[in-house]
């Protein structure tokens, strides 16, 4: 609702406040420098100004270096001068301290300083910065090559114009800075490059979009960071955000770093100029300045009457219309804030609008905080600091000092009372306090208050979560094609997030299934089905605190021959099968016959059944003699045979000559001649030469034959002239000289075989055998190979001590061909590298104890096999094991509850752990004067308590509980007494916690879980109901537990209201109880708000309250009033009781409207009252359709006279008509003329011929539809 006030025309308050309304949007709490430039303002157009607040800090630079440009090569010097001689300087290159050397030479002379940087290059363009005391000051180098250096000169110079230009505008209008920007004072503490990525200067054409990106790494500090975007000096851009400029903010959890980004929209030449942005955390600040160049237009080219068209974020305007009223005749300066604070309440209205202040609400704040003392506590003598942080895990100590030595305190987290537990201790030392938190946790992340009596401080405990490394690294593989990949690795910390990738691109979960991710507490397992050549490449996984790296390789399955194809020979007629087997089923092949592709036909059949291929040839023929060749397909291989066809032949007779054959000497081995009989055993050490000697006699000279075994023939010594034919007796089985390790030399009458480093396989019975025409002769040799044996078994740890373990380990497979003498042991620590002997003779046994270690240490153990020929390779070592004691007996165990059939004990933990973890808990029983302890369950329970179920009832039983750790079980400990099975009643009694003894208030849609303990033996029967009605399931979730009922309402609502009662009953005997809720909700809006007069500078407004109240009492109402020229609402009254009240000392002449909120104890109502205004019609829609009322009607005319068609239509609006023949428009025909009168539709023709004849069809056409009709002309001839 607005109005307007009569009064006499004010010019010059309208022109402060256009000159105001340009300013940044100060919002409901504006910083007192907005206020100061309001205040100057008001001086340049002829009134009082405010005085800036007074600082005492003060720069410490008297002069300040200055950003330069320099060629490559050139050498730069930046100088300052700092208001103390003695004051210490620090230059400062990208954040990092700069220090005298060949490249920078840094110098002082009093309060004079310079920093040198000699022949500059590209890398030294960055920023630089110099610190004296608590003042920074921020400068650039920019390095540009030399052919460029004319332009820039010719740039700094237009630059340095510009601003002088800048500086004559700004001096026509006085803005309350505190100190001139070469004076301003450091008001941050801490001057850190909070920035990882600044933004940058940047070009942009009209029109276009430009982008300027912050990054700041929030690892470090305390609170989020707050970021402000400026143009110019003092422009904050925040209240500027619209069409043309938007603000965005990005959190990645994982890096911990803010992303905060300016876009400009459809760039004006207005926008050009320089720009800052600010970041701050708590008690760090960093700021960075950036230009915005637009081409296309001229950046100062603007309206003198500051409209829209100047720009968003462009003051040129304003400038320039200060400038105009700068011969406004000055008045002596006035304090407005001492006038304030000298002016009672009325009082303040009126200054505000003397002196051109616009925001009342603000003022009234900033001068509430002015008058305001700091009050000395009288119970603290020191109070928390305002934040505390502490690692994950790490213990915690807050401290306070109180003024009285007996005084109680109290400990809240978020407003909730701590109890003193094993987590939080609460300790007294003197006028001391202290609250101890051990093992900080994420939950311990909260607000923490100290109440002493009345009063009270409080601090925030920020939690810092460790960063998640990785423990156990990703692992190269080489895999074959499609088989499975299992990528494993393992992280510090159990549930951590992991990104998998591969060559830097993230994997995710695909539709095909094709990686999938498990996680088993810290282990993170990246599985691959059936790898494929695509999925080689690089595999990284990555965490928030490292990173691990594995490469992949897969390679193609080689194909096997689990069968060749043979060479055939068959007759004419006959069948010829060539048939192969290969490992892969899938795998296709070609047949060849002399390099030709072979077709099946008639004859000739190829098959393929699994892994066995087949070429059949019925009916064999000279012509299918060849070479036949199969090659499978992708593999560089193939499998040849030859087929020999077998025709007929004749023998023919022929004559045998026989020659004189002389004198023959059968071979004869004379092994004895060396001291060895023909069954002798050779023994020759594994790695060794085996060189054995055998003189032969025999005319003529004797064919040696070396076999292994029965069958296997090794090696064949020839004469010249026996060796052709031996071979083909011999076929393939024969192995040459040349053939691995095998030798043989031949002298004369001796034959010398040699296995050079034999090996266990050459371990067997030898045969050598002489022959030749007139006899044989055998000799057996047995060589045995001796070795070193096998390393044993990995060692098991089968129990541990203080000091001491047992350790069992397996005998290793082979013994070298030797008997075991023993074993040797060693032992290390698991973070060492050196091993230490605990046995120098071998032990015979495969059980050792091992003693003298260190209890809480982490050990591991291999041990070594030893017999005749040496000591065996270490075996793998074993799993890491802590010699550990076992703790002490758990103490206090007791009856927690007792049933027909089941008992519920409870017990503390030892006293004495140890220094390995508790493993569990184990419970045992056994009927009263028995000796036969049974477990209670299977396994440990980690609990302090326990439920034993299906016991005998009225069986007097006892009951022992035993600690576990690593070395085993602790000592029992025993009830005192033998405790007999049977329940004991108990009567039932409700207990109502003593926030449910008065009414509970919910809002709307919160949870509803109302916990009410009991007690009473047996079970008791619960009962819920509401209002003297059961309660409605769908909408209410009752659960029952031996000792407590909980009643949850999910999303509660205004219905829920009301009394609810529970009843406990056992057998005849109950107890009752009831809780009463009442849900609120928002109030309504205010109904009827009037206007009941206007008199002077007030107005009497009246409204009635709102029909719904939100069910609980209206506490007031918020009246606020709008300027309607600047729609800025302010708030008149905040909680005002009554239903009617004046608003005061408005301005006469201005048009306000005002608007209502009902407020409870929920909040404001929804929507504000306005004044009543009468409810608006809609307009009647009078469209209608085209439809034709008469319709045209079928002629027949005569030739060579004029004939007319003719119709009505109807339709609103006006339809379109179009006249067709034969479906053809004729619209723009000679020979037709069309009429339109009131609706009725003519169509004349003109002296028509035979061929006029046709259909003629009429359509009318408007935005509500169309309508058709057609007729049907007939021409006759003038003469029949």
């Amino acid at each position: 609702m607005f109005f307007h006030l009569h009064r006499g025309t004010l010019e010059l308050c309208q022109s402060e406040h256009q000159v105001l309304g340009h300013l940044p949007d100060q919002g409901p709490s504006p910083p007192i420098a907005q206020f100061g430039q309001a205040a100057s303002s008001k001086k340049s157009l002829g009134g009082s100004k405010l005085l800036p607040f007074k600082n005492d800090r003060v720069s410490a630079f008297a002069k300040k270096p200055k950003t330069q440009v320099a060629e490559e090569g050139a050498t730069v010097v930046f100088e300052t001068e700092t208001e103390k001689p003695d004051a210490k300087v620090r230059w400062q290159c990208n954040t990092k301290d700069l220090v005298s050397d060949d490249k920078y030479v840094i110098k002082a002379d009093g309060n004079k300083h310079s920093l040198t940087i000699q022949a500059v290059t590209k890398e030294d363009g960055t920023a630089y910065a110099v610190i004296a005391g608590g003042s920074k000051v921020k400068f650039d180098l920019k390095v540009k090559e030399k052919e460029v250096m004319e332009e820039v000169k010719l740039e700094l110079k237009e630059k340095v114009k510009e601003e002088v230009k800048e500086k004559k505008a700004l001096s026509c209008l006085t803005f309350p800075v505190p100190f001139p920007e070469s004076q301003a004072p450091d008001m941050k503490t801490d001057l850190t490059g909070l920035f990882t990525e600044k933004p940058q200067s940047g070009e942009v054409t009209v029109g276009e979009n430009i982008n300027f990106v912050a990054k700041v790494n929030a690892a470090s500090l305390l609170k989020k960071p707050t970021i402000k975007w400026f143009k110019g000096k003092w422009m904050d851009l925040a209240s500027k955000s619209g069409k043309n400029l938007q603000l965005k903010e990005l959190y990645d959890r994982n890096s911990k770093v803010y992303t905060f980004e300016m876009q400009i929209i459809a760039a004006k030449p207005s926008f050009a100029g320089a720009y800052r942005c600010e970041v701050s955390s708590r008690d760090k600040f960093d700021s960075c300045n950036f230009d915005l160049t637009v081409h296309g237009g001229c950046p100062h080219t603007q309206s003198m009457d500051g409209s829209e068209e100047a720009g968003e974020l462009d003051f040129s305007a304003l400038l320039k219309k200060s400038a105009s009223k700068s011969q406004v005749k000055n008045e002596p300066d006035e304090d407005v804030w001492e006038i304030l604070q000298k002016a009672p309440a009325s009082e303040y209205e009126k200054i505000a609008f003397q002196y051109g202040i616009t925001d009342l609400r603000g003022m009234l704040k900033r001068l509430k905080k002015m008058k305001k003392e700091e009050k000395k506590s009288e119970v603290f003598l020191k109070k928390l600091d305002p934040a505390y942080q502490v690692e994950k895990g790490h213990k915690m100590k807050l401290c306070i000092d109180v003024a009285n030595e007996d005084v109680d305190v109290k400990w809240l987290k978020n407003g909730q009372e701590i109890q003193s537990t094993g987590r939080y201790i609460f300790e007294s030392v003197g006028n001391k306090r202290y609250l101890t938190i051990n093992h900080c946790s994420l939950s311990d992340d909260a607000t923490y208050t100290c109440v002493v009596g009345d009063e009270k401080c409080t601090t925030e405990l920020f939690v810092k979560e460790p960063p998640v490394t990785i423990t156990s690294h990703l692992e190269d593989q080489m895999v074959m094609k499609g088989e499975r990949v299992e990528l494993e690795c393992e992280v510090s910390e159990e549930g951590a997030t992991v990104k998998w990738e591969k060559d830097g691109v993230e994997l995710t979960r695909d539709e095909s299934f094709k990686y999938r991710f498990k996680k088993d507490g810290r282990k993170h397992v990246l599985i691959i089905n059936e790898a494929t050549k695509e999925d080689c490449g690089h595999y990284t996984v990555k965490t928030n605190g490292g990173e691990s790296m594995s490469e992949l390789m897969v390679s193609e399955k080689e194909l096997e021959v689990y069968q060749n194809i043979a060479d055939l020979t068959v007759k004419a007629k006959d069948e010829a099968v060539f048939k192969c087997e290969v490992s892969d089923e899938t795998v296709k092949g070609i047949w060849y016959k002399n390099g030709v592709e072979v077709k099946a036909d008639a004859r000739t059949n190829i098959t393929h059944i699994g892994r066995i291929h087949k070429l059949t040839i019925d009916d064999v023929k000279p012509e299918d003699q060849g070479d036949y060749t199969f090659v499978p397909e992708g593999y560089a291989f193939n499998l040849s045979a030859k087929l020999n066809f077998l025709g007929t032949f004749t023998i023919t007779p022929c004559h045998v000559k026989i020659d004189y054959v002389p004198r023959q000497d059968p071979p004869k081995i004379h092994l004895d001649c060396m001291g060895h009989t023909a069954d002798s055993t050779i023994m020759v050490v594994a790695g060794n030469k085996l060189r054995l000697d055998v003189p032969i006699t025999g005319d003529p000279a004797p064919t040696v034959v070396w076999t292994k075994g029965e069958k296997v023939k090794l090696l064949v010594f020839l004469p010249r002239r026996l060796a052709h034919s031996l071979y083909s007796n011999l076929g393939s089985q024969v192995m040459t000289e040349g053939d691995g390790r095998l030798h043989v030399e031949s002298t004369k009458g001796h034959c010398i075989f040699t296995i050079e480093g034999a090996d266990k396989q050459d371990e067997g019975l030898y045969s050598v055998i002489v022959r030749n025409p007139a006899g044989e002769d055998k000799a057996d040799i047995n060589v045995k190979v001796v070795d070193a044996p096998d390393p044993p078994s990995a060692p098991r740890i089968l129990s541990v001590g203080e000091d001491s373990c047992v350790v069992q380990w397996d005998p290793p497979k082979s013994d070298g061909g030797n008997p075991i003498i023993g074993y040797v042991l060693e032992r290390k620590k698991k973070k060492s590298y050196r091993w230490m002997r605990l046995n120098f003779d071998p032990y015979t046994d495969t059980t050792y104890e091992a003693k003298r270690m260190i209890e809480g240490v982490e050990y591991e153990m291999r041990v070594y096999a030893v017999n005749a020929i040496g000591m065996s390779c270490h075996s793998a070592a074993s799993q890491p094991f802590i010699p550990v004691a076992p703790t002490s007996e758990p103490i206090g165990l007791c009856v927690d509850d007792i049933s027909d059939t089941t008992i519920s004990l409870k017990w503390r933990t030892p006293e004495h752990l140890g220094s390995s973890e508790l493993d569990g808990y184990g419970v045992e029983y056994c009927k009263e004067g028995s000796d036969e302890w049974v477990p209670a369950f299977e396994g440990l329970t980690e609990r302090t308590s326990v439920i034993i179920r299906d016991l005998p009832t009225g069986e007097k039983m006892q009951f022992r509980v035993r600690a576990y750790n690593m070395a085993g079980p602790s000592a029992p400990t025993s009830l005192a007494q033998a405790v007999t099975i049977r329940e004991i009643m108990q009567k039932p009694k409700i207990w109502i916690p003593r926030n449910l003894r008065q009414t509970l208030i919910k809002k709307v849609e919160e949870t509803i879980n109302l916990v009410i303990p009991f007690q009473g033996k047996p079970r008791p029967v619960i009962t819920w109901s509401k209002d003297g009605e059961y309660l409605n399931p769908k909408q209410v979730s009752v659960r029952n537990s031996d000792t407590d009922t909980i009643l949850f309402i999910r999303k509660s609502e205004r219905k829920d209201s009301g009394k609810y009662e529970v009843k406990l009953q056992i057998e005849n005997v109950e107890d009752t109880a009831s809780i009463s809720i009442q849900i609120v909700d928002l109030p309504g809006s205010p109904e009827k708000l009037k206007i009941m007069d206007v008199w002077g500078f007030n107005v009497a407004l009246e409204w009635k309250p709102p029909k719904d109240n939100g069910n609980c009492e209206i506490t007031g109402y918020m009246v606020q009033k709008a300027d309607k020229k600047t729609m800025e609402w302010y708030t008149v009254y905040e909680l005002y009781r009554r239903t009617n009240c004046v608003v005061a000392d408005l301005i006469m002449g201005n048009e306000y409207i005002f608007r209502i909120y009902a407020v409870n104890m929920v909040g404001l109502s929804l929507e504000p009252c306005f004044e009543y205004k009468p409810p608006t019609y809609k307009e009647h829609d009078f469209s209608e359709a085209p439809k034709f009322t008469h319709p045209l009607v079928s002629r027949s005319v005569i030739a060579g006279y004029n004939a007319t068609l003719s119709c009505s239509v109807r339709g609103i609006p006006k339809p379109k008509v179009t006249w067709y023949k034969n479906k053809m428009d004729i619209s723009n025909e000679a020979k037709y003329r069309m009429f339109s009168k009131q609706g009725v539709l003519t169509l004349e023709i003109r002296k028509p011929c035979s061929f006029d004849g046709g259909v003629y069809m009429c359509k009318a056409v408007n935005a509500s539809g169309e309508d058709v009709v057609e007729c049907k002309l007939e021409i006759r001839r003038k003469y029949p």
